[in-house]
């Protein structure tokens, strides 16, 4: 098979040809349709996440085919259509997985940077990080679901917020996008808050009822115009943009940060302690909720925009994403 192989911390990637890996006996093997390029894949680049071995081949956003099943597994068949995120399958026995928290699973893989990731034409994956992907979803518009569609739609739906309430997505890329998309479709009162003003055209046809220029209206003073927001949704790392939204937060209202600025952000405790407000992380999820994002996103023809490249211009789509160049994801088709 070819890969997209990084040699080396720093290296460049090497598109190699490989044996085609055989599965464990728990594990499957998936014949890559597409893969998502994920920021999360400079981790492997950069050699930035305990426990990377080289060479490796990244990728987290995986679409395809089943392709071949190991001994001991029966949930899966050849031919089955599979997705692969982020988690890359959990013990069972720790703490946190007996209480089904899979995702803080202590002893738990990560697709692409613990094992082999997608940036391929076969991955071999254990079972229990498998979702089903519905067949109405062309394979590129369904990989980035499994990343950054899976943990907007899990944050959004882990929150108190209901059909009405004010909700506002901060950022509208990668992760904004989708955002906007879902909170749209969960009947909320949706407001785009953004840098640019540009994109107010964007930000509504995507379902955003309000649009804030932030650079030229205090964001947080235009929510509690609209009456204070259930949810604000931080999607951009961007500490300034994130600190500036927290006053728009109604009573009991909360902040999720599901992008990661480089630095502290500033909140204010006493406008929190005002409302009763909170600040609070969501990351991704299990296969599970992947396939419940999978399946809203089928039923409500949520897609991501993507740029899609094959396997040979992984440099190039690379630093698309590397560079904040791309609209809004990218894609590998193997």
């Amino acid at each position: 098979m070819r890969a997209a192989v990084v040699p080396e911390p720093g290296g460049e990637f090497s598109i190699e040809t490989l044996p085609v890996p055989d599965p464990g006996p728990t594990e499957v093997r998936v014949s890559v349709s597409a893969c998502g390029i994920c920021h999360s894949d400079t981790y492997v680049r950069e050699d930035s996440f305990p426990g990377i071995s080289y060479p490796r081949i990244p990728g987290h956003e995986i679409v395809g085919r089943v392709d071949a099943v190991g001994s001991a597994v029966e949930t899966w068949n050849p031919g089955e259509r599979v997705g692969a995120g982020w988690h890359g399958g959990h013990c069972f026995t720790c703490e946190p997985c007996r209480r089904g928290q899979f995702r803080q699973c202590e002893t738990g893989g990560v697709t692409g940077i613990t094992t082999d990731g997608g940036y391929a034409e076969y991955v071999t994956l254990p079972t229990e990080a498998l979702a089903a992907v519905p067949e109405t979803l062309a394979a590129t518009e369904a990989a980035p679901l499994l990343c950054a569609g899976l943990t907007t739609y899990n944050a959004l739906r882990h929150t108190d917020a209901r059909a009405g309430d004010l909700v506002a997505v901060q950022g509208i890329g990668g992760l904004g996008h989708l955002g906007l998309q879902y909170a749209h479709e969960a009947g909320y009162e949706t407001v785009a808050l953004s840098e640019s003003s540009g994109k107010e055209s964007l930000a509504r046809s995507l379902g955003a009822d309000h649009f804030v220029d932030t650079t030229a209206t205090d964001p947080a003073e235009r929510l509690q115009d609209l009456g204070g927001a259930s949810v604000i949704l931080a999607t951009a790392p961007n500490s300034d943009a994130i600190s500036a939204a927290v006053g728009g937060l109604g009573i009991d209202g909360e902040l999720v940060a599901v992008g990661v600025p480089g630095d502290s952000t500033e909140v204010d405790i006493g406008q929190l302690v005002a409302t009763r407000g909170s600040v609070s992380g969501w990351s991704s999820g299990h296969p599970r909720e992947a396939q419940d994002t999978l399946e809203f996103s089928a039923t409500q023809e949520i897609t991501p925009t993507v740029e899609t490249y094959p396997l040979a211009e992984v440099e190039e789509a690379y630093e698309r994403m590397a560079n904040n160049e791309a609209r809004f994801r990218v894609v590998l088709e193997p």
